[in-house]
């Protein structure tokens, strides 16, 4: 047999084999590796994915909480896994673009190690206030800080997070010097944007979303493209600075290497749980949007984000150890 019968006939029993392992798939319960420490918003999402992944597999799906490193100790153990379909990883923006950028040598790269199953949903950071804060708009907050440039305190996540970049982005398009003040975690921002320690904070709302309703807290800004569902009060930034973007988006990824075949199954599972209105539902109440894609549409978006923060990065020239 010539080589070029001996590949045809490679690639036909590598098909057979996919499409075999499909047919049985899954015969046990799925892993899904989170990146994030139980209890918080993306671990929130997370559970209300795998509990609706769950009666559509058939088969119970695993939440595997892998904090710490921003995300990239859950990426190496999910780059590790056999690619098998059982176990997915449950991904942010952080995990798939900003990561490289903040750290040459994170330890996996996403297109190589990872196979896109899908998006499921995306929040975008809320630009909150203490309601002593005397700017109540955007136009308002850029004047005040034009008119007392480097005197605004903004608290932010760490260095690196979305929020901290959503802010970096905002000074360089607004045009203005103010001072960030980064806070180990969304805990402690609220608490200090509450006891008017910080007059401003940039913050996935979930987190404040009580307070916020409760007239505790102010939000005067949602840095997505359109008005958030569940805060339809509330303006995009892209209102006052038109083109203003900043967006974390979730999906799920599995090994490298995992048979197409179970690759379509999970997506057909996961679009199927996040077009449910129950699920959209809850996802809203988060203050987050459904998304519902194919494995190529959430590659090309993993493309698109790479291109939009990482060069952000290095023009702030940010270093994480």
């Amino acid at each position: 047999m010539n080589s070029h019968l001996q590949i045809a006939a490679l690639a036909v029993l590598a098909t057979a084999a996919g499409m075999a392992a499909a047919q049985d798939y899954p015969s046990r319960p799925v892993r899904m590796v989170v990146p994030f420490p139980a209890g918080g918003g993306s671990d929130i999402v997370a559970r209300v994915i795998a509990q609706g992944l769950a009666p559509s597999l058939g088969q119970p799906v695993v939440v595997d909480n892998r904090g710490g490193a921003n995300g990239i100790i859950a990426m190496e153990a999910g780059a590790r896994a056999a690619p098998d379909g059982y176990t997915v990883v449950f991904a942010n923006s952080s995990t798939t673009t900003i990561n490289l950028a903040l750290h040459p040598n994170a330890g996996y790269e996403p297109l190589k190690e990872f196979v896109p199953v899908g998006m499921l949903a995306s929040t975008s950071i809320g630009i909150i206030a203490h309601p002593s804060f005397p700017a109540k708009t955007i136009p308002e907050l850029i004047a005040l800080a034009k008119k007392e440039p480097g005197k605004l305190n903004i608290g932010t996540s760490v260095p690196g997070s979305g929020s901290y970049l959503a802010a970096e982005m905002f000074k360089a398009r607004a045009g203005i010097d103010v001072s960030l003040v980064p806070y180990k975690g969304s805990a402690a921002l609220t608490s200090d944007v509450l006891g008017g320690h910080v007059p401003v904070i940039f913050a996935v709302p979930q987190s404040s979303l009580g307070n916020i309703q409760a007239g505790q807290l102010r939000m005067l800004a949602m840095t997505s493209t359109q008005r958030v569902p569940l805060l339809t009060d509330v303006p995009t930034v892209g209102e006052s600075i038109p083109g203003f973007e900043a967006v974390l988006r979730y999906g799920l990824l599995v090994p490298a290497g995992t048979p197409q075949p179970i690759v379509d199954r999970l997506n057909a599972a996961l679009r199927s749980v996040v077009g449910s209105d129950d699920v959209k539902d809850r996802i809203a109440k988060e203050a987050g949007n459904s998304l519902v894609s194919s494995p190529e549409e959430y590659a090309a978006e993993i493309a698109r984000e790479d291109a939009m923060w990482n060069p952000l990065i290095k023009s702030l020239n940010i270093k994480v150890e």
